[in-house]
């Protein structure tokens, strides 16, 4: 079968080594599908030394053909050759007319010259000319032939002459002479004596027209910069240089460059003065830069760039943007359908007259009947839109009823979200497990400027949570690490006033306390709630403890529910959008601008790095902006992403290892003896636990990679990209904090391992713990409300006989209106949503040729098997009854760490990259 295909794809020639062919497209073919962790019989031939020739002859198509070369010694003349490409070309499946009519010119002119023309590169020089020795530009074959062809790819070949001088090709050159671009996955070369040779491309080749110069790809093979072939010196710095551009003007969607700017693209002042935002990133707000597009400046703001607005597509790079299948079926397709479809329809299908809930029967109708919408003209429109399955349609006439799966939450244990104990557990193994710490002082004290906001001290006190210690005094409970905390106040504190004035919004500076049971479990036993003094006698802290009787049973629900908008809030606004995403998007331009294709960083990373900036443009135009989704569904309104500044303020890199950050937050000690070298206070965090698995397979990973290229600390202090890169991370990405001392140096292996297993678990696992949970938790309102509108009634407030009267039905006047609950409830669906091209952890694209180097590779499939072995341990953990924090009656398994998952929203899976 394999020669078959060799025979369809390469054409039949003599001068083609048939076996070697064959072997390369069954390990081509298996690449492109398979999924399974599997270590496959790696031949060196891919490793740098297999293409050298240690003499005279150098780049003959076969053993047999260097024997025909006539002459011998230093008689030897230079022959001419031919070699052999095939490229990959990934098409789109689905084309509009337009697309449709673009294909039938460029198949009409590709037959009259108008083609795609490639040159290989060698990487030796000409001893005469000094300058790369060249093959003839050879034009790409059978384009009009294959331009009806539905396949996702398809393959054309293209052959080349050299001669017997040629060395090896480190680099090839693409004219693309059509009118439309296209996307050139690999490029692998049959002929020489070696073996094949690979070009792994994944990238958009412009037409000339709008792009003059040549494309540039590099073989598989990595070089740190001063290893570079003589002959590919130039080209590896043209590459960055145009990649780098030159800071000026509008980018067009159908560029690649990288660059950076400020966050000054979230308001719209020209639409009116309530849309105006602050600029993010400078002096007066440090926050890490974004990817800079050019656009022109808005009238009303010269220092604010013009929005785009939806549904018109925003910059990124155009190697960043999603692919087809991702945009049809995920976010471009999905998420878009939410925005710009699902939101209006559910503003104008949910009445002034029907804007809460008024039992808790209607949030289960959600699930059950659905929610009736006036469709109207859009009808049509609707039916075309790739939504998720959560949000299904049941046709009725001009009308359609919306329903949402069951939250995950909900699944085993209806009223488990009424629990203390699930409460408590969500703060270990919910989708925001990353803030509780442990309570090094009692009573707890803030950190702001009392001057500014008043004293700092707690209005909790020993009796509020000594009958609650199990027999110990405070300081015992201290003592014996029983005590930890999820502490909100100084985040939120500075920012009630605005807050509060609002309409519909209410918040509270939140602290609660929880005590660790003799059986490892938590429980909360007293919620401080804190409001800015608004005169001398007023009361601006209040502490709610374990409820008694009725009254304070229905207190101490709503105080939970106060905390728990506030820990949606810092999740979204903090841990998740600012810490996986904002943060590293400096590093993944940097890494664009500095670090060449062929640098063996670059392919350490790549897998990382892939959707991160489009999914964040994406952000910027529809969910942070001024009035987008999480102002308005998130309790700080059009102070989010204020808050989101003030969160950065306190952001250190540093501190965004897994092990630094548990030690941090006082959840884990050192101890050389334990596994991870860490001792948990909370022994089943299962986070932390699972975490720690994922953590050290990467940094394992991660350290063979660096010690393999390099062996010593001088070729990292040398190594001029390398350095530049991280440099430019800090200095221009993060420049607002440039100067701060914690900064990790980069002087030795150690440094550099430890960088890179940050960056590699902020993108990987990190953002998988704090995202796809987002549904499966939040989807029911009450068990995590997304925001508040009501305050708690105190004794003397008009409104507490109206709570004493019905407190349920104060409780849901608090949470979220339909429309904002059901809005949140769309959206969360769909960034919890993984879609089917997803490139999960341990895997990546072309696992066998990504690069050039055999041990690598190797050690590559050593670290997916150790993924799969991780997999098996968290599905143990999960049946493990002793391990309360994830298996019991009604509890869920914690599975957003398992690495693997299928498309959709499943509440476990991590992905390579920050890809939603």
């Amino acid at each position: 079968m394999a020669a078959v295909l060799t025979k369809e794809i390469l054409g039949c020639s003599s001068i083609f080594d048939q076996q070697r062919s064959s072997s390369f497209l069954s390990a081509f073919s298996a690449s492109a599908s398979s999924k399974v962790f599997l270590v496959p019989n790696l031949q060196r031939r891919w490793s740098k030394s297999s293409c050298s020739t240690g003499g005279k002859v150098v780049a003959a198509i076969s053993e047999d053909l260097v024997k025909a070369v006539p002459g011998s010694g230093g008689d030897q003349k230079p022959v001419k050759f031919k070699v052999r490409g095939v490229l990959t070309v990934r098409k789109n499946i689905k084309e509009d007319f337009k697309e449709t009519l673009v294909n039938q010119l460029d198949a009409f002119t590709d037959k009259i010259g108008r083609n795609v023309v490639l040159q290989l590169v060698s990487t030796e020089v000409d001893p005469k000319t000094k300058a790369p020795k060249r093959s003839n530009e050879a034009v790409l074959k059978d384009w009009s032939k294959k331009s009806n062809v539905k396949a996702e790819r398809v393959h054309y070949t293209v052959d080349f002459s050299v001669d017997s001088s040629f060395g090896i090709p480190g680099a090839i050159t693409v004219i693309n002479k059509h009118q439309k671009e296209f996307f050139l996955e690999t490029i692998t070369i049959e002929g020489f004596a070696c073996g094949p040779l690979h070009f792994p491309c994944n990238s958009w080749v412009q037409s000339k027209k709008d792009h003059p110069d040549k494309r540039i790809f590099f073989s598989n093979e990595p070089y740190l910069p001063h290893e570079t072939p003589a002959g590919l010196k130039a080209l590896r710095e043209k590459e960055l240089k145009s990649l780098r551009g030159d800071g000026k003007g509008e980018r067009k969607l159908s560029d690649r460059v990288y660059d950076f700017d400020v966050y000054n693209d979230l308001g719209n002042p020209d639409k009116g003065v309530d849309l105006s935002r602050p600029h993010l990133g400078g002096e007066k707000i440090p926050y890490p830069r974004r990817c800079r597009t050019g656009r022109l400046p808005m009238d009303t703001d010269m220092h604010a760039e013009s929005r785009v607005e939806k549904p018109q597509p925003m910059y990124v790079p155009r190697d960043e943007q999603f692919e087809e299948s991702k945009q049809n079926t995920f976010s471009t397709g999905r998420l878009k359908a939410v925005l710009h479809n699902l939101i209006p329809s559910l503003k104008a299908s949910i009445s002034a007259d029907n804007r809460d809930f008024n039992g808790f029967s209607d949030i289960d109708n959600l699930y059950s009947e659905g929610l009736l919408l006036k469709l109207g003209f859009q009808d049509e429109i609707w039916k075309k839109l790739p939504l998720p399955k959560v949000v299904s349609r049941i046709q009725e006439s001009s009308q359609g009823i919306l329903k949402y799966d069951i939250p995950k939450i909900l699944t085993k244990d209806k009223f488990a979200w009424l629990r203390d104990d699930e409460f408590a557990r969500q703060a270990l193994a919910g989708v925001n497990p990353v803030t509780i710490e442990k309570l090094q002082v009692f009573p707890p004290v803030s950190k702001l400027d009392p001057k500014i906001y008043g004293p700092q001290e707690s209005a909790l006190k020993d009796e509020h949570i000594i009958g609650q210690l199990e027999g110990m005094t405070v300081q015992q409970a201290l003592e014996g690490n029983k005590l930890y905390i999820v502490d909100y106040h100084d985040i939120y504190f500075p920012f009630l006033d605005k807050i509060n004035a609002l309409d519909g919004r209410k918040a509270y500076g939140t602290r609660t306390i929880f005590f660790k049971t003799s059986l490892g479990t938590l429980k909360p036993i007293a919620i401080e709630l804190s409001l800015p003094q608004a005169g001398p006698s007023s009361r601006s802290k209040r502490v709610v403890t374990a409820p008694v009787d009725a009254t304070s049973n229905w207190m101490w629900q709503l105080a939970k529910a106060h905390v728990c908008s506030n820990d949606a809030g810092v999740h979204q606004l903090a841990n998740h959008w600012l810490r996986t995403h904002a943060s590293l998007e400096p590093f993944i331009l940097a890494a664009h601008r500095q670090l060449s294709a062929m640098h063996p960083i670059f392919k350490l990373l790549d897998p990382h790095m892939r959707y991160t900036l489009e999914i964040n443009a994406l952000a910027r135009q529809n969910l942070i902006n001024a009035d987008g989704v999480i102002e308005s569904c998130f309790t700080p309104g059009k102070y989010c992403m204020e808050i989101s500044a003030a969160a950065y303020k306190d952001w250190r890199f540093d501190m965004e290892a897994l092990p630094a950050d548990l030690i941090r937050r006082g959840m884990a000690e050192p101890d050389p003896t334990k596994p991870h070298g860490l001792k948990l206070l909370i022994e089943d965090y299962p986070y932390a636990t699972d975490g720690l698995l994922i953590w050290s397979a990467i940094e394992n990973w991660v350290r063979t990679y660096v010690n393999h290229y390099y062996p010593n600390s001088s070729l990292i202090c040398n190594d001029k990209e390398l350095q530049t890169w991280y440099s430019e991370s800090i200095n221009v990405g993060h420049a607002d904090l440039r100067h701060k001392d914690w900064w990790p140096t980069l002087n030795n292996s150690e440094d550099l391992i430890s960088i890179l297993t940050t960056l590699i678990w902020l993108a990987s696992a990190q953002h998988a713990a704090l995202n796809f949970g987002q549904y499966p938790y939040g989807g029911y309102v009450p068990n995590r409300p997304p925001l508040m509108r009501r305050l708690i009634p105190e004794e003397t407030d008009p409104e507490y006989a109206n709570f004493l009267a019905d407190p349920q039905k104060y409780f849901l006047l608090s949470l979220p209106s339909l429309l904002q609950a059901t809005k949140y409830m769309a959206v969360v669906d769909t960034l919890s949503t993984h879609s089917p091209d997803e490139e999960y952890i341990g895997e990546r694209q072309q696992p066998w040729i990504w690069s050039g180097d055999t041990e690598i590779i190797e050690a590559f499939f050593e670290f997916s098997s150790e993924i799969n072995r991780i997999e098996t341990e968290i599905d143990n953990r999960n049946a493990d009854p002793s391990l309360r924090n994830r298996c019991g009656a009604g509890v869920l398994p914690y599975e957003l760490l398992a690495p693997s998952s299928e498309p959709g929203v499943t509440c476990r899976g991590v992905p390579n990259s920050v890809s939603i």
